[in-house]
């Protein structure tokens, strides 16, 4: 929805100055002496503050708050890009980027009208490099940079990263102050931060609060390589690209997302570790793009059903569900149904922890993980690939035609296979042994394990199946209590879904 802006007065009371009539040349005439002579007035003492040991950020707003500047990205009407990471129904509005649209400005899907959306960014250098965030600036046509000083400049769009978020401007303009970047690893929960920025395009708006996690990962925002730092601090559109600055006045992020189903702030919101983006500024100053490193791995998070199916002593790690050709991970010997532990002596505890720090490294690095695998945790060397395996990872939709043979749901868990057309194998990025589509699903351990028809099964274990018969075969050899690992891929994701096989 398209916000405006009210123009907010401040009505001061109109006072007339009365002027002293007095000269070098004339004496003030005595008063009368029936008059005594007014007493100098003498200004009171400074109240002594009652409440004592309350943070005050002033000093430090004074410093850095000048450094901080207003983005205005100007649009011409265009058709909209297609459609980014899908969220899940009753999501659509949870995490929210916070640049400010206005009145026509891009949003939505189908034909847009030209506008403005308005953002923030702070001065990176004296020399005129200013850092906010790629979505303020994302499809636009003008930017301009507004100083704290109401100076504006028109500014030149040096580079950008879609997946950190980040967008390096340059301005014609010297001796700036600028911001120096912090140290965001040595980030911790509970530690006091700061904000400047334009929510609402009220310019140089100053919140604080605390640090409430670190490391955070959002599924909804395909960022998949962003350890996001969450805080409490105010956040609201217009924020976007401004700075979340320590106690000493250093950048240690820029704040980006706001968890919301309002619109507005509640409580939640999410920062870009300067690190991070000052790894990608680096980047696209000398090479005019950012490169990441990849393992070429599909991920799933290990939950207590699929650990007892392998026999993992604990949920922690990365589950590879699936792992792409001609990959770095497929050249070290990486299997799927394999949960790396570990990664150049790193734990790996949830499947988030994994791709920043992957990311982190440049294509060509050598890395050691420690991998699960069949009961026994193997040491895997692996040289870390390049963004140029980032195509093999794209996921694809299926579209399932008529069934060329279908087997029954005689097993135990109820599944009646199809087969897929060689036409389909392709378009899911199947091989021509894997890949049976799910027609019914009869029994409830397999519905409650979340398998529905239109899935279509690729691998039993870390066995592939490529045909209905198959299928009903080797699940009809499971026992009773039994849990499988079914490899599933259903709307353009693969993961593995542990089902354990019912008494009958």
């Amino acid at each position: 929805m398209p916000y405006s802006l009210r123009s907010i007065f401040l009505l001061g009371a109109l006072a007339a100055a009365l002027p002293l009539a007095c000269t070098a040349q004339q004496s003030p005439a005595p008063a009368p002496a029936s008059v005594p002579v007014a007493a100098q007035a003498v200004t009171p003492p400074a109240a002594t503050p009652i409440v004592t040991g309350l943070p005050d950020f002033s000093q430090l707003v004074k410093q850095v708050g000048p450094a901080v500047v207003n983005i205005s990205a100007e649009t011409t009407p265009r058709r909209s890009r297609s459609a980014g990471p899908q969220i899940p129904d009753g999501f659509e509005e949870l995490f929210r980027h916070f640049g400010m649209p206005m009145p026509g400005a891009p949003g939505g899907s189908g034909p847009q009208r030209g506008g403005t959306s308005l953002g923030s960014g702070f001065v990176i250098s004296d020399d005129g490099y200013v850092l906010t965030n790629f979505h303020v600036i994302d499809g636009a046509d003008k930017v301009t940079v507004t100083l704290s000083d109401r100076r504006e400049f028109e500014a030149e769009v040096i580079g950008s990263d879609e997946q950190y978020d980040v967008a390096v401007l340059k301005i014609k303009a010297d001796g700036l102050r600028w911001l120096r970047p912090g140290n965001s690893k040595s980030v911790e929960p509970g530690q006091w931060v700061v904000a400047i920025g334009s929510p609402f395009g009220l310019d140089h708006s100053v919140t604080a609060g605390i640090v409430s996690a670190v490391g955070r990962s959002n599924p909804y925002s395909g960022q998949q390589y962003v350890p996001f730092i969450q805080t409490d601090v105010a956040i609201n559109r217009g924020n976007s690209g401004g700075p979340l600055l320590n106690t000493s006045g250093e950048v240690v992020g820029i704040n980006s997302q706001i968890f919301s189903n309002s619109g507005g702030f509640m409580g939640v919101s999410f920062a870009i570790p300067i690190d991070l983006a000052m790894s990608a500024v680096d980047q696209i100053k000398n090479t005019g793009k950012v490169s990441r490193g990849m393992l070429g791995v599909i991920l799933q998070p290990v939950t207590s059903e699929t650990a007892k199916a392998i026999s993992l002593p604990d949920n922690q790690g990365a589950m590879v569900a699936n792992v792409q050709p001609d990959s770095a991970a497929e050249k070290a010997g990486i299997e799927r149904m394999d949960v790396i532990r570990s990664f150049n002596g790193t734990v790996i505890k949830d499947v988030s922890d994994l791709p920043p720090i992957v990311g982190a490294l440049a294509p060509g690095t050598k890395a050691k993980l420690e991998v699960f695998r069949a009961g026994k945790v193997r040491t895997v060397n692996v040289v870390i690939g390049g963004d140029e395996s980032a195509a093999a990872t794209a996921q694809r939709r299926s579209s399932p035609g008529a069934p060329a043979e279908q087997a029954p749901g005689s097993n135990a868990l109820g599944l009646t296979g199809r087969d897929l057309a060689p036409a389909q194998r392709k378009q899911l990025g199947l091989g021509d042994d894997e890949g049976v589509l799910l027609a019914q699903v009869d029994s409830d351990a397999a519905r409650e394990a979340g398998l529905r028809p239109g899935d279509v099964v690729v691998a039993i274990g870390r066995d592939s199946v490529g045909s209905p018969a198959e299928l009903n075969r080797r699940l009809s050899a499971a026992k009773a209590g039994d849990t499988l690992m079914l490899l599933v891929q259903r709307g353009g994701t693969t993961q593995f879904i542990a089902v354990t096989v019912p008494k009958r």
